[in-house]
Formats: structure tokens, C-alpha cells, sequence
């Protein structure tokens, strides 16, 4: 796993803890991420750009949040969006939304621009849309100002993802 970061914040106190955990969790699911310090971007296409990789290579994940309380994270192309009747007939249920920023957090331990499925508070599960399949991607790595690059079928296969048709075109 390569854990080394671009010269910036310690990842230490509360703005590095959720990177450390992140890594940690990737480190014990014996994946090989690699974390690279970015400047702020202010729409996908910015990021894209920023980071050197096509739009659809940035992967969102979404946290969602069923009518009984629980969460699942939707890991979502940067040039897509979440479709909702998929995903719900997926999850076989009739509602699912997403959360206030106060309840993602409280769900995750990350704040919204930093929600990943590693390293969470909560294992909840996981549903990766099928077009990330067979691609290097990025992710968010915890913590604002960092993005984690990771092969997608390795990241889906340790989180035990369900890999399906979840997306429509923006």
C-alpha cells in the first residue's frame, strides 16, 4: 500500500484523522492507494483537470439513507448520477434519500467532499455503479485538500461491493 502524501497538513488532529483512517482501513484490506494533496476545485470538470484523469474517473461516493434509519454508500461516476429507481429496486425498497450534511457525518465520521466508504465509522454497505469496473480511480481520501487513487476492482472486491447498473448519465 502506498501511504505517502504530498508535502501539506500533519493528518493528525481532527483535519487529518479522517485520512489516517482511510488509510488504515485501506492498509487492513490490503489495498494499494495512493494519496495525492490537490488544490480546491470548484466543479468536476476542475477536478478532473487538477488531478490529470477524465471526469468519469472520479467516483463519488454518496452515502444514502434508508426510511428505517440505516445508511449504504453508492459509489457513483463523476460523470453520472445516482438513479434512484435502480438503486431502490436493488435495495428492494420504495424510499431512499439523502441525508443532511449533519446526519452523513454522524453516519460516516466524514464530513460531505471527504465521504468514502474506508475508513468509516460505520461499515455500512456497499453498491458500486457498474461502469467504474476495470478502472484506476479516484476517490475521496477523508479529509478535504487529498484524493486517493485506487484500482476499482480491487477497492470493490475488498469492500464486499455490489456491483450493478445504479447510474444515469448527467
Amino acid at each position: 500500500m502506498t501511504g505517502s502524501a504530498a508535502a501539506g497538513p500533519a493528518g493528525t488532529g481532527a483535519h487529518g484523522a479522517g485520512r489516517e483512517r482511510f488509510l488504515a482501513d485501506a492498509a487492513a484490506r490490503g489495498l494499494d492507494v495512493q494519496i495525492v494533496e490537490r488544490l480546491a476545485a470548484h466543479s468536476l470538470e476542475e477536478a478532473a483537470k487538477i488531478l490529470g484523469i477524465a471526469p468519469a474517473d472520479i467516483v463519488k461516493s454518496l452515502v444514502v439513507k434508508h426510511k428505517d434509519g440505516t445508511f449504504l454508500f453508492a459509489l457513483i461516476p463523476g460523470d453520472r448520477q445516482i438513479s434512484w429507481p435502480k438503486l431502490r429496486s436493488l435495495v428492494g425498497v420504495n424510499k431512499l434519500s439523502m441525508p443532511a450534511a449533519d446526519v452523513a457525518l454522524e453516519a460516516t465520521g466524514y464530513e460531505r467532499g471527504t465521504i468514502t466508504p474506508l475508513g468509516s465509522t460505520t461499515a455500512w454497505p456497499v453498491y458500486a455503479d457498474q461502469t467504474i469496473a476495470g478502472r484506476r480511480i479516484s476517490v475521496g481520501a477523508g479529509q478535504h485538500g487529498y484524493s486517493a487513487f485506487v484500482d476499482a476492482d480491487a477497492l470493490t472486491a475488498a469492500l464486499g461491493a455490489v456491483i450493478a447498473d445504479i447510474s444515469d448519465p448527467n
